[in-house]
């Protein structure tokens, strides 16, 4: 069974932004498209593991700071050196002002 969290306020991640989770020992980066819908994949970078939370966010793609490996996060595809390792995505939506993830 998996299981709905609240990660966030709506407001609390502007558009075309991006805010760390933590939750049961693990990191999630929940974004906010320029549409005003929401998303989520695995919080570090599968190159190194690196907090995606602290990169720049363009139109769906986020950017790792670290050696600027990107990903689409609606999809998790990798898209750009040195990344080649997809992101895990997981399902996001608002309910009540706030932004809830499924885990698990």
């Amino acid at each position: 069974m998996s299981d709905w969290v609240e990660a966030c306020t709506a407001g609390d991640i502007d558009e075309e932004d991006v805010m760390r989770f933590d939750h049961a020992g693990r990191t999630y980066a929940i974004y906010r498209s320029p549409d005003d819908e929401y998303f989520a994949t695995d919080g570090l970078c599968s190159h190194e593991k690196v907090h995606l939370a602290d990169g720049l966010v363009m139109d769906d793609i986020i950017e790792c700071p670290k050696h600027n490996g990107r990903f689409n996060y609606k999809t998790g595809d990798a898209r750009g050196a040195p990344v080649c390792i997809n992101l895990k995505t997981y399902p996001a939506k608002v309910d009540a002002g706030k932004v809830l993830i499924q885990v698990g």
